[in-house]
């Protein structure tokens, strides 16, 4: 009997010891974005299957990611909401576009002035090691509850295209008239003396072919996609503006991991990236080539050329965004975006 009774105390000791605890056990967490679970045609999934791999990885299965594409958790606002301290504060992590992340930090505007970067690496510097950055990571932690990690590549500049005439000034846009995705975007246009239109990206291809608009402004990529070569002639690459979303990530959670798994998921949010940017520049240049030999006429301003657009199209814009972002902000952007510039040079 007593030895039956060791047997058994011995097995549940033994049980114990090899079953993991709460705190062994593997920590799932949920990550959602935008778009399809198509890594070719969508970057952030892209950067999402990285990021899962990397995160699996380093913690040696410990903490697993579970994607949800195609905004499975709920639209921009719906997953902010989730994942602050304001809201659920549910342990999720969110690929977020300026829809998602403006709401609760506006001022992360002030980063999409157009003409600010002259090239990728440019870019790169500013949301890698700029001060305003560094600001912006704490001043959304200190609202939100979470963490702002990185600016993910998603798409290459934004460019103009259109079917009237080859653009390498402002003055060549006088007369045109060009589809506005938003307020800020109409604006800029009005600077260079040309109209915007709001168009909806599903009739923008009809609009252009009938004549509604002339003109408009995506990433290579996007005007691929739509077809756009079909119905424009000439795309100018002024580097408009950097295409990018953010990884935020559930405070609670980041905190609740071990200092180990921790550096990890950090980590994990880099080597994406730094796979997304490659990808992303070696995917612009093969979507440009493919719209010239397609037909369309591209072209690159110069040094001189990029300074009158910024000269003509930022104080309008920005006088626009200071309701949104605050001078400070506006001004710190602008400082840093030089400041990368010339690192980048």
């Amino acid at each position: 009997m007593k030895y039956a009774k060791f047997v058994a105390i011995a097995a549940v000791l033994a049980f114990c010891l090899l079953v993991p605890t709460a705190s062994e056990a593997a920590r799932e967490v949920k990550m959602s974005y935008n778009g399809p679970a198509d890594a070719e045609n969508n970057a952030v999934h892209l950067f999402a299957e990285n990021f899962k791999k990397f995160v699996e990885e380093g913690t040696k299965g410990e903490v697993t990611v579970r994607l949800f594409p195609d905004s499975q958790l709920g639209n921009e606002e719906e997953r902010m909401e989730l994942l602050s301290k304001q809201g659920m504060n549910q342990p999720i992590i969110n690929v977020a576009s300026f829809a998602g992340v403006a709401p609760v930090f506006p001022e992360i505007y002030a980063s999409a002035i157009p003409f600010m970067f002259n090239n990728y690496e440019a870019a790169h510097f500013f949301f890698d090691n700029s001060r305003f950055w560094n600001k912006s990571k704490e001043e959304f932690r200190k609202r939100t509850g979470a963490y702002l990690l990185e600016a993910v590549e998603e798409g290459g500049f934004l460019a103009f295209t259109n079917n009237k005439n080859e653009i390498k000034s402002p003055e060549d846009f006088k007369g045109l008239k060009f589809r506005g995705m938003d307020e800020g975007q109409i604006i800029l246009y009005k600077s260079f003396g040309a109209s915007g239109t709001p168009v909806p990206w599903t009739e923008l291809y009809m609009a252009l072919k009938t004549g509604v608009v002339d003109g408009q402004m995506n990433p290579a990529m996007y005007i691929k996609m739509g077809s756009l070569q079909e119905v424009q002639k000439y795309l100018t690459l002024a580097n408009i503006q950097y295409s990018d979303q953010f990884l935020v990530v559930n405070g609670d959670f980041l905190d609740s991991l071990t200092p180990e798994q921790k550096a990890v998921v950090i980590d994990a949010g880099k080597k994406a990236n730094a796979l997304n940017r490659q990808a992303m520049a070696e995917q612009d240049k093969k979507d440009i080539d493919y719209l010239v030999e397609k037909g369309m006429i591209a072209y690159s301003p110069t040094p001189a050329e990029m300074d009158a657009f910024r000269e003509a199209g930022q104080p309008a814009y920005v006088e626009w965004l200071k309701s949104k972002a605050g001078e400070d902000w506006l001004n710190l952007a602008l400082e840093c975006a030089k400041n990368a510039n010339e690192k980048a040079k």
